[in-house]
């Protein structure tokens, strides 16, 4: 009792609740299904104690089940470290180049972002990950692509016992109309199965096959997407603000150069900053080692000038449509039910007369800020999300009265 209550305590209690949502139910879900029929599968059909290459076998899946489960578990509860509330550099003039965050109340440091899902600034913030229902970011980045990596490799370990049980238990019954196909397997087949391979085995491990085979392919595609930034030093989200600056220089023609400041030069320098052999990333999260001539705020000043750019650029339009928020509205047309956005990002419910900053969209969808009240805005309150785009009419300014005018042809 007293080893649980260690393990367990009123100030981390709430970090089990990450468990009750789908991503980890989903995720835990996979693993348990494809470790559990390997290990079934070796046991019922190719005892693992008589023979050295069976012990073997077994041994290494028990190794992967446990090294996947460690460092998603890791990746889940050690979380990706969080910028203090109320934080502020200990420089007072370097405050022109942060951006303050109102919901912390605090100053984003370089390279953390806010995360409305955690509802905290998140210390060099990746994304926020479903599947572990938690932020990747500095602290967890490397338990998080360690996860990314072995779950693919453990996957087709089972999906190489799941074949050759379903081709060894069967090849006697495989049969394709007139001619039967037959194989010697005695090499293969020394032990009888201490137990029938039966129809519902058989469905089970074809079913645990699929889910091998997928996330092999899935979580595989997503470990060399992680590894491509990790090498150059970059967060998925920094490498989203790098070609903005890009298209930013080349729209209003400045003649600047945007460099990259994290990128120190050699990838192993860079992979190095994820990956030590302690566990614990380089550096406290706040402060970073640039390469010149950058300095600690030049991708800050960039988000700063993208900001306002986004002001610029964004229009207003009035709600025409009354939207609950659903997240594939039927009642909105074919095209915008089955083409909803595949994002995670809030859908905001809009009423007739209100008016919407929209900053980006798709053909049947947009996304943008409510234009609130000065009470609402003074109070540090933001409602923005996705909403359909034929709820919306476009608007300009009238130059003659100061006021925003809706055209009479709606935007479909």
């Amino acid at each position: 009792m007293n080893f649980l209550s260690a393990i367990v305590t009123f100030d981390n209690l709430h970090e089990v609740r990450r468990l009750c949502h789908w991503g980890p139910v989903i995720a835990l879900s996979v693993i348990a299904v494809c470790s559990s029929m390997a290990m079934l599968d070796s046991i019922l059909w190719y005892w693992p104690l008589d023979s050295t290459g069976g012990s073997v076998n077994f041994i290494m899946l028990i190794n992967w089940t446990v090294l996947i489960l460690y460092n998603y578990f890791n990746a889940m509860f050690v979380g990706p470290g969080y910028i203090p509330s109320g934080w502020k550099p200990e420089n007072q003039q370097e405050t022109q180049y942060l951006q303050f965050c109102r919901v912390c109340q605090s100053y984003k440091a370089p390279r953390s972002h806010h995360c409305r899902k955690c509802n905290r600034c998140v210390m060099k913030m990746d994304h926020h990950c479903p599947w572990i229902n938690n932020c990747c970011g500095h602290q967890n980045h490397a338990y998080f692509t360690s996860f990314l990596l072995l779950a693919p490799l453990g996957c087709s370990h089972a999906a190489i016992i799941f074949i050759m049980t379903m081709y060894t238990e069967l090849y006697e019954r495989i049969s394709f109309g007139w001619s039967t196909v037959k194989i010697d397997m005695t090499a293969v087949r020394q032990f009888r199965p201490l137990v029938p391979f039966s129809v519902p085995a058989f469905a089970a491990t074809l079913f645990a096959l699929g889910l091998a085979l997928g996330t092999t392919i899935a979580v595989g595609m997503l470990f060399v997407i992680q590894m491509k930034v990790i090498l150059r030093n970059k967060t998925s989200i920094e490498a989203w603000i790098e070609e903005k600056a890009k298209d930013r220089i080349q729209y209003y023609q400045t003649g600047e150069e945007f460099i990259f400041p994290y990128d120190i030069g050699s990838r192993w320098e860079n992979f190095k900053q994820v990956f030590t052999w302690s566990g614990t990333p380089e550096g406290d999260g706040i402060k970073w080692p640039t390469k010149p001539p950058c300095h600690q705020h030049t991708l800050t000043i960039e988000q700063l000038k993208q900001k306002a750019d986004k002001r610029v650029r964004s229009v207003h339009y009035r709600v025409v449509e009354d939207y609950n928020g659903a997240c594939c509205p039927l009642s909105k047309g074919f095209h915008t039910f089955f083409r909803s956005p595949c994002t995670e990002e809030p859908r905001i419910p809009l009423s007739k007369g209100e008016t919407i900053l929209a900053t980006r969209g798709t053909k049947w969808w947009m996304y943008g800020d409510k234009v609130l009240s000065e009470e609402q805005a003074e109070g540090g309150e933001r409602i923005r999300g996705w909403f359909p785009r034929r709820c919306v009419e476009k608007c300009h300014y009238d130059a003659t009265s100061s006021e925003i005018t809706c055209e009479d042809k709606k935007v479909n």
